[in-house]
């Protein structure tokens, strides 16, 4: 009957899709090239409405595939890009973003400009409409595109013109791109998102012509709009344009304020560590230590020799004076239970004293002070840098047995 024969053609349909799943998870990419031919062969009699068109499902199905297949060519793929553009009226932006990707990873830049700049043409009634959010990245590619072909114009320049620019093809060429990328790059960020890449190579045009006003504003409204999604590297690009210009302290340390809010381990908590220890204020000073703490509470930071010698650093000045040592304490009670496993085992003692004696060095003058003299990490480095008959270590020792009653204190 109709009937069963509908349901017949349904279940195998649905096997055929479950082959081609299981084929992709095994990265059997000829088997799955197969089914997926027997699955398109059997939608030539399928009627059915489903709520994913098919051929969203040939799109993505096939282009993994083509992507991965060792027989597959770039012809083959450009020209089953070319296929489903003409299938799907509503992704048609879609599978040119994704042609485009796939051209750039194979260097043919100019291939993905013309494809971009055909996409970008583009017109189908209210469906232009519908996917402006798809025109705008396609115009922001172009414009990324354009923003390289100004950076390799730049290099041009800076080769052959060595008495400074010159009125030449090039210089007029690089101007041209320069407008070009310009427009695009400054639409693309406007709109709420996470646009790293094309927010750095704005601002690298702005800050080649001067305009430093407009690129501060471009990376203050990224970092801070709340429209835009919280995003670390936001506060990393204003900190490092910041850095560029010469600003005053203030203005980088309330960038890095932020980023260590958002990222406590982020690598440029060292900077920020080292900024706040040389500050005048107690109540900048406090914060560096807490973010150097906090920086070490992650294992990417364990054998980090320069954050060890910030702790170092801060805890022997603290130690010394006898001062704010209330500070140390309220640090380590939150860590005692674990940071002794996690940072000071005799285990780690010893691999670090292998591998990096200048490490060892300033986890053991931590370690000394956090734990005492009769602590694992700082008793075996101690013992092996003296039997090492190194003079850094003799004076350790004296420091931390000098200054153990700081260890009970702090101990409670």
């Amino acid at each position: 009957s109709s009937n069963e024969h509908k349901l017949n053609f349904k279940k195998s349909k649905e096997a055929c899709l479950s082959y081609i799943q299981d084929a992709l998870l095994q990265q059997q990419w000829k088997r799955a090239a197969e089914f997926l031919t027997c699955y398109i062969e059997s939608l030539e009699k399928d009627y059915s409405r489903e709520h994913i068109g098919p051929s969203e499902m040939i799109w993505r199905i096939g282009t993994e595939i083509l992507w991965h297949h060792s027989q597959s060519s770039m012809k083959e793929f450009n020209c089953f890009m070319e296929q489903m553009k003409t299938l799907g009226v509503k992704r048609y932006l879609k599978v040119c973003l994704e042609h485009v990707f796939h051209l750039l990873c194979n260097g043919q830049i100019d291939e993905a400009y013309q494809n971009l700049s055909l996409a970008e043409s583009w017109r189908f009634g209210e469906q232009t409409a519908i996917q402006d959010k798809e025109m705008k990245l396609i115009q922001a590619y172009r414009g990324l595109l354009d923003y390289c072909s100004w950076s390799k114009q730049k290099n041009k320049l800076f080769e052959h013109g060595e008495g400074g620019f010159s009125d030449s093809a090039v210089e007029r060429e690089m101007h041209g791109y320069f407008r070009k990328a310009a427009v695009n790059l400054k639409e693309i960020i406007k709109v709420p998102g996470v646009w790293d890449i094309f927010v750095k190579c704005y601002v690298d045009l702005l800050e080649f012509y001067g305009d430093h006003n407009e690129a501060c504003q471009v990376l203050n409204e990224y970092a801070y709009n709340s429209r835009f999604p919280a995003n670390p590297n936001a506060h990393v690009y204003l900190y490092q344009f910041l850095k560029r210009q010469g600003e005053s302290k203030k203005s980088l340390i309330s960038a890095l304020k932020i980023l260590h809010d958002i990222v406590p381990s982020h690598e440029l908590m060292i900077d920020f560590n080292t900024m706040l220890q040389k500050s005048k204020k107690r109540k900048k000073r406090r914060l560096g230590l807490e973010v150097i703490f906090a920086a070490l509470d992650y294992a990417g930071w364990k054998e980090n020799a320069k954050a060890w010698s910030c702790l170092a650093r801060q805890v022997k000045q603290i130690v010394i004076s006898e001062k704010h040592l209330e500070w140390i304490k309220q640090e380590w009670n939150s860590r005692k239970d674990w940071w002794p496993a996690f940072h000071f085992s005799r285990y780690l003692a010893k691999r670090n004293w292998q591998e990096d004696k200048s490490l060892s060095y300033e986890k053991a003058l931590v370690a000394g002070i956090l734990l005492g003299k009769d602590g694992k990490y700082f008793k075996y480095v101690s013992h092996q840098g003296c039997k090492a008959q190194l003079k850094r270590f003799r004076l350790l020792k004296k420091f931390v047995n000098r200054h153990n009653p700081v260890y009970l204190r702090i101990s409670g």
